[in-house]
């Protein structure tokens, strides 16, 4: 029997190596995508569970909502995939609990934001944030946590929403203040150019060497969109899209919905479909065989 290791050891094996391009997964079926594709990794969005569930981000899931999704994305692809984790769902006592049922569903880590419940979009204006001492705590709870559950390989990432707040010397001091509490990453939210992600990057290299630092590429909000080998160049550990496979996804549906509705037919759109023997081999299934659960071939 093959030895088991834990989804955040080989997150980190691979973030010291590299940096590593995380395409969001709000789904079995998109992870399982993302791995026939290749990557080595993903991620799960607050915003695009959320969304995919028809409701806005503003903290309305719950901890089970969020772990039945890492399952059936971990269990669907065999990815490491950090998982967003909002306000850690709670006071201390429910940060410890998340950190548990995260790496107990096979995520490889979370990120805990220091917003004030209820949160917002980190892109978003009008965010307020929970002090410092405060989040420290949160931190050093889910640092405990993650040694006892996973032998220390579980990942806490902290974001910090502090750019769009108070600015970027608060990004940086708030940042240092969550490294110092334990946390083994740091997403910085909300950056607004390549200067002040490489700034960033620097300053918190310099106070911690070997912190992990994730850059969020998201759309249509404060950073503007920047390639990938910029943020391998500045030495991000990775880059998140998390909630581009959702946008497209439901940019296709809507437009199949709407000839549909003007024409009577579905015949416009199916070039954009996965055919039948498509969709088949994305989920391993041969009619007529077996078909073994997770079914992935990782």
């Amino acid at each position: 029997m093959q030895k088991f290791v834990h989804p955040g050891r080989v997150l980190r094996d691979l973030m010291t190596q590299k940096c590593v391009m995380m395409p969001g997964s709000f789904n079995g079926l998109v992870a399982r995508m993302t791995s026939d594709l290749g990557f080595n990794a993903t991620y799960l969005s607050g915003a695009a569970l959320t969304a995919s569930r028809g409701v806005p981000d503003i903290g309305l899931l719950s901890l089970e909502a969020f772990t039945q999704a890492i399952e059936d994305i971990y269990n669907s692809s065999g990815l490491p995939l950090i998982a967003d984790a909002d306000t850690g769902f709670g006071e201390g006592e429910m940060c410890a609990k998340t950190v548990w049922q995260y790496s107990k569903a096979g995520a490889a880590g979370l990120h805990i934001e220091d917003q004030q419940f209820p949160k917002r979009c980190g892109h978003l204006d009008g965010k307020s944030l929970i002090a410092v001492e405060d989040m420290v705590k949160k931190i050093e709870i889910c640092a405990d946590t993650r040694d006892k559950c996973s032998n220390g390989d579980f990942i806490i990432c902290a974001r910090t929403d502090a750019r769009g707040v108070e600015g970027i010397e608060s990004t940086l001091s708030r940042s240092k203040a969550y490294i110092d509490a334990g946390a083994d990453m740091i997403f910085p939210e909300g950056l607004e150019n390549v200067a002040e992600f490489e700034y960033v990057a620097q300053k918190l290299r310099s106070h911690k060497p070997g912190v992990f630092l994730l850059a969020n590429m998201t759309e249509f909000g404060k950073t503007p969109l920047i390639n990938f080998s910029e943020f391998e160049r500045m030495g991000y550990s990775c880059v998140i899209y998390p909630v581009s496979t959702l946008r497209v996804a439901m940019g296709a549906v809507a437009g199949m919905l709407q000839g549909l509705k003007e024409t009577g037919s579905v015949e416009g759109s199916i070039d954009k479909m996965l055919n039948r023997k498509e969709l088949y081999g994305l989920l391993e299934y041969t009619p007529g065989k077996e078909w073994m659960y997770p079914g992935t071939k990782k």
